[in-house]
């Protein structure tokens, strides 16, 4: 009962704190003069991929024994693929369902079609790399850990220079903590961006502990809930703020933001993880890797084309049942 409880507790927590994060952000981005993109590739997507870069780091660089820094290797492999597929999953249903709420006639994601087209192009280069050195082993390895990081710096600088503002339906609510402020001070905007981000790195940290007592109450496979459940569950904040944001309209910082901490899982973890560990995949480490390119190339050729259905966004969360079936059969088969 004790684990229910804190389950559904803090994933009610994260959600609530999201809601306060998304929209201390905003205001943080505008503070910047930051565009809607920049301020979801940047800003929330640095923010709510703290935490699971800590898990990485705390894995491959605190880690002991060999397990442990599996479980950074792991994370490195897997936020991606839930980011590639769950989460774009997940705006194309909450686009879908609330169309009728935002008062639209079509099912169209309205985005800058061109720019996310290029963060896939740009993300899959970098994944090709990535996947490559997990599969051959040489000295000068760990030193590559450089090269990832900056590459994102490259893509942060990137962001920064090119223009974007955002159309005239995303308006900019009120500042929570100062509803009545027309224009709030950076102090209350950093304070409630600062302190919605504790509690969900607080709650989330408490929700993957209890996903792990649940897969052991349920008797599931260790293998099983540390690569198909505990991803899912540290990718929650990036799906939380995406579903917040499409419920407002305001698709492109939904899926500024999962582009964004795509890019970071893509270099930052795998840097560290490069760093610190022979960075060589097993079985189920290359099938995450060969779904996560499937699906990236699959939202490549969506937003290439320039008009991106709501509904065509669902299919690629079917790859993320594909990999955990996988993963079922593989360990249950050697047991």
């Amino acid at each position: 009962m004790l684990t229910a409880l804190l389950f559904l507790l803090s994933a009610g927590a994260i959600y609530l704190a999201c809601e306060y994060f998304v929209n201390g952000v905003e205001w943080f981005g505008q503070k910047l003069n930051l565009g809607a993109t920049a301020t979801g590739t940047i800003l929330a997507a640095f923010g709510t991929a703290l935490p699971e870069s800590a898990v990485t780091f705390v894995a491959v660089i605190l880690g002991r024994t060999p397990e442990q820094r599996d479980i950074g290797v792991g994370a490195a492999l897997g936020g991606p693929l839930v980011l590639a597929t769950i989460a774009y999953a997940v705006v194309g249903v909450a686009l879908w369902m609330n169309r009728r709420r935002l008062r639209r006639n079509d099912n169209m994601v309205r985005v800058e079609h061109g720019r996310l087209s290029r963060d896939q192009a740009w993300f899959l280069a970098i994944f090709v790399v990535k996947c490559s050195l997990g599969l051959i082993a040489f000295a000068f390895k760990p030193w590559l850990g450089v090269l990832f990081l900056a590459a994102y710096g490259l893509y942060v600088w990137r962001e920064l220079k090119s223009d974007d503002t955002a159309p005239e339906e995303e308006v900019l609510e009120p500042l929570k903590l100062q509803p009545k402020a027309a224009n709030p001070s950076l102090w209350w905007i950093s304070a409630q961006t600062v302190l919605a981000l504790l509690v969900i790195a607080i709650a989330s940290h408490t929700f993957v502990k209890q996903i792990e007592a649940i897969g052991v109450a349920l008797q599931l496979s260790p293998h099983l809930v540390a690569l198909v459940l505990s991803p899912v569950a540290t990718e929650l904040p990036e799906t939380m703020n995406a579903l917040i944001w499409v419920r407002q309209g305001k698709e492109r910082l939904a899926l500024a933001n999962i582009s964004g901490a795509m890019m970071i899982q893509a270099t930052i973890p795998s840097s560290l993880a490069l760093f610190a560990t022979p960075w060589l995949f097993d079985a189920p480490l290359m099938v995450a890797g060969v779904l996560t390119g499937v699906a990236i190339v699959y939202l490549w050729w969506l937003f290439r084309r320039g008009r991106v259905d709501a509904r065509w966004l669902v299919p690629v969360g079917l790859l993320y049942g594909v990999f955990a079936g996988y993963i079922a059969w593989h360990f249950g088969s050697q047991a």
